[in-house]
């Protein structure tokens, strides 16, 4: 049901029903043409029935062409549904709280967007196709039942134990394939160390030798299961194809000793019922795909992310500019908890900070001390567990926090450069670009065309470089730094320090920067110390123990 609701979501009624009605129409026409064949076959000169062969001529037209017209439109619902799945999850996952994001981790986001999306919208393409072969069943069973409701009986008592003993080796089957997806997002993980750890596995051979045996293990665990689920089904399928045959032999061995059973009666019989196998097979043959979508809608329901509810909007869709004339950024009693690693729990907090328009503000601290996890709450990616963020007064709120997140401009440690400067509305941009470019000591690295970078495979000093590129151009009123200068140069650090941030406050920015470069903090107005989660320290940077001479 979770799967037939994701696709009402994303394709329109009226050409769901339509899929569903032809596909209907296609089962109904071939079971009348059975009809008419056995009606052919009683009569001494069927070519002497007009009514009959214009009835043929009828339904061999509409057969086709519902069959034709159902598959088009099922081609549209699929694709359409791909398409606007894909869209809608990752806007979803765009609009999920960061922590939970971070909890989940990209390796599981990555599933999720991959296989667990083809999974649902493959499933999604056989749904219109299974009323086409439940109606030549349903038709085929109406027909049966108008020749010998005795006889029907009987076809009717092997179906229902047909279907009664697929459902119990399928219960199996959905448990493996629960444990088989979970697999999955261990076998991405490995996926993940192959791509982003290739250097380092390739240093070391004991390394290289204890990930491969991991992944080994992992993968052949995957297969075993996915091995298990297959085996069930192809024997539930066989056994239902076995079933059908038998109920032929019933029909004509057995019942005719029983019932009096005319030949053409019989003949009929077998041969609806060997007309009905194949559309049961096929019916029989999506369940495996049924239920690995139905357990690919589970596993994204679980990761916190609801394809059947209406995502929340993440603000207006029109945003004012972010003031320029803004005085000052509050936190008051602001703290955030969360889990770090599988026992602990870390707590910023409670923090009391003012920042000013037009200072330059250092955070210092040691590693895990909190200042990333400060500058997330400052950012608003973090929602504060207690206390209140203010600006010039004004509370910040999740009704607001979108708003909030636009006045800044921000180089994470661990940033994505996109490879164009997206987002950025500027006539002259390309222009603006290359003047950066040229104080960024990159010209001659790196082009701008269209407000698009002409490479990103540059050292990881450079990229930064380019991060910090797309943060001029949006000019924001807050720039927000975190370990910035890490991997640059000594050259280019002194550019950074000296020349960069003094050139951002005397244009009335307020920067706000995570490094441990002590010997540079005499370049700002102040310097806040974080220990443990809590405020050590919040002075003039000349009067601290950092201040150089």
């Amino acid at each position: 049901m979770k799967l037939i609701s994701v696709l009402r979501r994303y394709s329109p009624a009226s050409l769901l029903l339509a899929a569903m009605l032809c596909g209907g129409l296609s089962g109904a026409a071939g079971t009348g043409l059975l009809y008419l064949i056995n009606r052919a076959l009683d009569l001494p000169r069927p070519a002497g029935s007009p009514r009959l062969v214009w009835s043929f001529v009828a339904l061999c037209l509409v057969v086709p062409v519902a069959r034709v017209t159902s598959a088009l439109i099922v081609a549209t619902l699929g694709l359409r549904a791909a398409c606007e799945l894909r869209f809608d999850l990752t806007r979803r996952i765009l609009a999920a709280p960061l922590r939970r994001l971070e909890e989940l981790g990209p390796h599981r986001l990555m599933v999720a967007l991959t296989d667990d999306i083809a999974s649902i919208t493959g499933a999604l393409g056989q749904v219109p196709g299974m009323f086409t072969n439940a109606a030549v069943v349903v038709c085929s069973l109406v027909y049966l039942g108008t020749l010998s409701w005795k006889i029907l009986l009987v076809v009717l008592a092997f179906l229902v134990f047909g279907v009664g003993t697929y459902q119990l080796p399928l219960l199996a089957a959905v448990r493996r394939q629960r444990l088989a997806r979970e697999m999955e997002d261990e076998m991405f993980a490995h996926f993940r160390g192959v791509t982003q750890g290739t250097k380092e596995l390739k240093i070391r051979r004991a390394r290289r030798a204890a990930f491969l045996a991991g992944m080994r293990e992992t993968l052949i665990a995957f297969r075993d299961l996915q091995l298990g689920v297959t085996r069930i089904f192809v024997a539930a399928a066989s056994w239902g194809s076995l079933l059908f045959f038998v109920a032929v032999g019933i029909i004509l061995f057995v019942v005719p000793a029983y019932v009096p059973v005319g030949r053409q009666v019989a003949i009929a019989y077998v041969m609806v019922i060997l007309y009905m196998m194949q559309p049961l097979q096929l019916l029989l043959n999506v369940m495996p795909m049924l239920v690995q979508a139905n357990v690919a809608v589970q596993k994204v329901e679980r990761l916190g992310i609801s394809l059947l509810e209406i995502a929340e909007d993440a603000g207006p869709a029109e945003l004012p500019p972010p003031a320029a004339d803004w005085q000052r950024l509050e936190l008051a009693g602001v703290s955030h908890t969360y889990r770090q690693g599988e026992d602990g729990v870390f707590t910023l907090g409670p923090v009391d900070l003012t920042f000013h328009r037009g200072e330059v503000v250092f955070l210092a601290g040691g590693n895990g001390s909190g200042k990333t996890t400060l500058a997330k709450l400052i950012l608003g990616l973090y929602p504060p567990d207690t206390g209140e963020i203010r600006l010039d007064g004004q509370p910040v709120t999740a009704e607001n926090r979108e708003a909030h997140r636009q006045r800044f401009s921000v180089v994470f440690s661990d940033f994505f450069l996109f490879e164009s400067l997206l987002g950025i509305d500027a006539p002259d941009l390309d222009e603006q670009a290359r003047v950066y470019l040229e104080r960024l000591h990159l010209r001659h690295k790196v082009r701008v065309q269209g407000g698009r970078l002409s490479t990103t495979e540059l050292s990881q000093g450079q990229r930064k470089r380019l991060a910090l590129l797309t943060a001029y151009l949006e000019d924001s009123p807050i720039f927000l730094f975190d370990e910035w200068a890490a991997d640059q140069d000594p050259e280019f650090k002194k550019v950074f320090y000296h020349q960069l941030l003094p050139e951002l406050k005397r244009r009335g920015k307020t920067v706000i920067a995570i490094s441990h470069d002590d010997s540079f903090y005499a370049v700002g107005d102040r310097v806040i110390k974080l220990v443990d989660g809590k405020v050590e320290l919040d002075r003039a940077s000349v009067e601290t123990q950092y201040a150089t001479a």
